[in-house]
C-alpha cells in the first residue's frame, strides 16, 4: 500500500466520524426542543386550560372534555386517542414524523400526569385563555419546528388534502370548528367561547415560533435599472441579490429580475431604496419560513 493510498484511508475515516457527531447533535437538539415544546403543551393544558374548563382544538380538545365526562385520566386519553393516528401516520408519512410524534404525545401526556395534582396560576378564564394559548402556541410550534406533532387530527388533515380538493389547513379548521362547538354543550358557551380566544392565540403563537420574529421575505423587482438598484440593495442592506431574465407576458420584452431574500424588518428600507432609483419599478414580496444557505453576511442598515 503507497502512503497516497494511506492518507486517503485516513481521511475516509475521519469524515463518517464527524457525520455521525453532527448527526447526533442535531438529534440530541432535536429530542431536547421536542421534550421542552411537549412538556410547555402539558403546563398549558393543566395549569391554565383544564382547571379553567377551556379546551384545545383537535385530539385534545376532545382528550379534555372526555376525561371531564368519564373522569379518566387526560395523559390516558391523549395517548390513547393518538395511537390510531400515529400508526396511520407511519404507514403513510413516514417513520421519523411518526416517531418524533409518538415521542411528542408520551412527554406531553407524562407532563400533564406530574402537573395534575398543581394549583392553576389563575382562575379567570380571560387570563387563562390568553397565557395558556400563548404557552401552547409556543410549544406546538417547537414540536412542529423540529419535526413532530402533538394531534393526530393534523395527520388526518394531511392525508384528507391529498385525496379532496382542500388545503391541511381547512380540513384542521373544520375539526377545530366541530370540536370547539361541541365545548359549549359541555363546558357551557362561555367557556367554549374563552377556549376560541385561546386556539386563536396558539394558533398565531405557532406561526411565529415557526416563522420566528424576524421572519424572512422573499422579493422579486422589475425595473429598467435593475443593476443600479441590485447594486444600492447590497451595500445598504447588505443582501445578496440575484439577476434573472424574465420576459414581459404583453409587450414580449426581455426583462430582468431581482430576486433578494430580507427579513421583515428591513421591508420598508428595500422599498425606500427602490423607490430612490425607480419609482415605477414592480415590487413582489411573499413570507418565506425558513431560508439556509448562502455565504453573504449581513450588515448594518444605513
Amino acid at each position: 500500500m503507497t502512503v497516497s493510498q494511506h492518507v486517503f484511508t485516513g481521511e475516509e475515516q475521519k469524515k463518517p466520524q464527524k457525520s455521525g457527531a453532527i448527526k447526533t447533535a442535531r438529534l440530541a437538539q432535536r429530542v431536547v426542543m421536542i421534550v421542552i415544546g411537549a412538556f410547555m403543551m402539558s403546563v398549558a393544558l393543566e395549569i391554565f386550560l383544564v382547571p379553567n374548563k377551556l379546551i384545545d382544538g383537535g385530539i385534545t380538545g376532545v382528550s379534555i372534555m372526555l376525561s371531564d365526562i368519564f373522569h379518566i385520566p387526560l395523559g390516558i386519553l391523549l395517548t390513547l386517542l393518538n395511537l390510531p393516528f400515529l400508526v396511520i401516520g407511519y404507514k403513510q408519512i413516514g417513520k421519523t414524523f411518526a416517531l418524533s410524534t409518538l415521542f411528542a404525545v408520551v412527554v406531553m401526556s407524562i407532563g400533564t400526569q406530574l402537573l395534575h395534582p398543581v394549583h392553576p396560576i389563575t382562575v379567570e378564564p380571560l387570563l387563562a385563555a390568553v397565557f395558556g394559548g400563548v404557552i401552547l402556541g409556543v410549544g406546538v410550534g417547537l414540536v412542529v419546528r423540529y419535526g413532530g406533532s402533538l394531534d393526530g387530527t393534523e395527520i388526518v388533515a394531511i392525508l384528507i388534502a391529498k385525496r379532496l380538493p382542500f388545503s391541511v389547513g381547512e380540513v384542521v379548521m373544520f375539526f377545530n370548528v366541530f370540536i370547539l362547538s361541541s365545548a359549549g354543550f359541555v363546558f357551557g358557551w362561555n367557556n367554549a367561547m374563552f377556549s376560541l380566544i385561546a386556539y386563536y392565540i396558539a394558533f398565531k403563537l405557532i406561526d411565529i415560533t415557526l416563522e420566528g420574529l424576524d421572519q424572512s421575505k422573499s422579493v422579486w423587482i422589475i425595473s429598467d435599472k435593475f443593476r443600479d438598484i441590485g447594486e444600492a440593495l447590497t451595500e445598504r442592506l447588505g443582501r445578496g441579490v440575484t439577476y434573472l431574465d424574465g420576459e414581459g407576458g404583453f409587450s414580449g420584452d426581455n426583462k430582468k429580475v431581482i430576486f433578494v431574500v430580507i427579513t421583515r424588518l428591513e421591508e420598508a428600507k428595500l422599498k425606500s431604496i427602490v423607490e430612490d432609483w425607480d419609482s415605477d419599478a414592480f415590487i413582489a414580496i411573499g413570507n418565506i419560513h425558513d431560508v439556509k444557505g448562502g455565504r453573504f453576511k449581513k450588515k448594518a442598515i444605513h
